[in-house]
């Protein structure tokens, strides 16, 4: 009978033991919150519709890719199933917040938000028209869970010719004794006008954030034509930080047509590669520099060799400043005291969305390449960044 009743005891123990154990996991899950953060280039992601004032001639059933409603759906349920998957390696609810570039308007966003992969995630959606003559906008997805959208701008891009030749105008914006950012109409040459740049302000974990989401003039156009844009986002960032008196993070995405090294990030956002190098909470951290130059990854390949054109940056105040990319710190090992902090960064990528076979065999598997219709996806790959909160 002892020794039934010592066995009992132990087992008694051992429930007590483990189930305080599951308490003190469970109480460890609940203080730390993951938010994911994505940028995707959804290439040309054109409806069947002319839109006046736009060049959107060739995706249009008569037009060249003969653009039909059949591909325009495939492309919604393609751009949707991927979307609906981003950030989910460690998030079953997916990204907080989705940049998006190379889409004609909001009806098309809408159109994606409307897929079964994702109607019920509650998306919403920041828009501005822009100027772009093809109509290629950008946008902004959002969880209104994770990500509650205060207030929002548009900056238009000013080409350098121009900001050059005006005292008045050379940002875009101006910008009040308070603080208060008064955007600008377009002025000077608007022959080749681009888009500009969408800031959506919110609140994540509780937090102000500041997302600035880009797509930069293309590599057909001259270096200082992207060191432009680099400069007209770092005069927005060091404005934000003014607005907000201080009290702002802020994350800067986009398809930005340079890799992480090219004049246009190191000279006009003055970005930081390492984290050590980090001076002031303003300052814009790049993971991405040794994503490519380090581990050769990247988000889209031409003439065999891949470029990391589609990159998710974080201010000064969002990282620790002994992060080391080469051996990335455990939750359990970064230092949370500032708030919202940069933990991980990523490619998305599946199978599905690489060529299988042929020529071009490993790279993006695009919705057209040659003329010819593949029902891929797009000659981008996403990016994903994980932001963390001890709560």
């Amino acid at each position: 009978m002892k020794k039934l009743l010592f066995g009992l005891s132990l087992f008694a123990m051992a429930l007590v033991f483990t189930a305080s154990r599951s308490a003190a996991d469970a109480q460890q899950q609940k203080r730390l919150a993951v938010y994911g953060v994505a940028f995707y280039n959804l290439e040309n992601a054109f409806d069947t519709i002319h839109a006046p004032g736009k060049n959107d001639y060739e995706f249009l059933p008569s037009g060249s890719y003969k653009w039909t409603g059949m591909k325009y759906q495939a492309k919604l349920t393609n751009m949707s199933k991927v979307r609906s998957q981003l950030c989910t390696d460690k998030l079953k609810a997916g990204a907080a917040v989705i940049g998006v570039s190379e889409v004609e308007n909001r009806a098309v966003v809408e159109d994606i938000l409307r897929q079964p992969s994702l109607k019920g995630r509650g998306y919403r959606i920041l828009h501005y028209e822009s100027a772009d003559h093809r109509g290629v906008e950008c946008a902004l997805i959002y969880s209104p869970r994770f990500f509650q959208l205060e207030d929002s701008l548009y900056v238009p891009y000013i080409y350098p010719e121009d900001a050059e030749h005006s005292k008045e105008l050379p940002l875009g914006f101006t910008q009040t004794a308070d603080g208060t950012i008064n955007v600008l109409p377009l002025y000077g040459d608007t022959t080749h006008i681009t888009r500009g740049f969408l800031v959506g302000v919110g609140r994540m974990a509780g937090e102000r954030v500041a997302v600035i989401v880009n797509h930069w003039p293309s590599r057909g156009a001259a270096s200082p034509i992207r060191e432009r844009a680099g400069k007209q986002v770092r005069a927005l960032c060091d404005a934000l930080v003014k607005r907000y008196k201080g009290d702002v993070k802020m994350i800067v995405m986009g398809d930005l047509n340079d890799d992480p090294d090219n004049l246009s990030m190191t000279e006009g956002l003055k970005c930081k590669f390492t984290a050590d190098k980090l001076t002031s909470d303003a300052d814009l951290f790049n993971p991405w520099y040794h994503t490519l130059r380090k581990q050769g990854q990247g988000t889209l390949l031409y003439n065999g060799r891949w470029n990391l054109f589609d990159q998710i940056l974080v201010s000064g105040n969002m990282v620790n400043r002994d992060y080391n990319l080469k051996h990335p710190k455990k939750p359990s090992e970064l230092d949370l005291s500032g708030g919202l902090t940069f933990w991980q960064h990523a490619i998305f990528m599946r199978d599905y969305l690489f060529q299988q076979e042929g020529k071009y065999k490993g790279s993006p598997l695009r919705t057209t390449a040659g003329g010819v219709w593949l029902n891929g996806y797009s000659d981008h790959l996403p990016a994903q960044v994980y932001l963390i909160k001890e709560m």
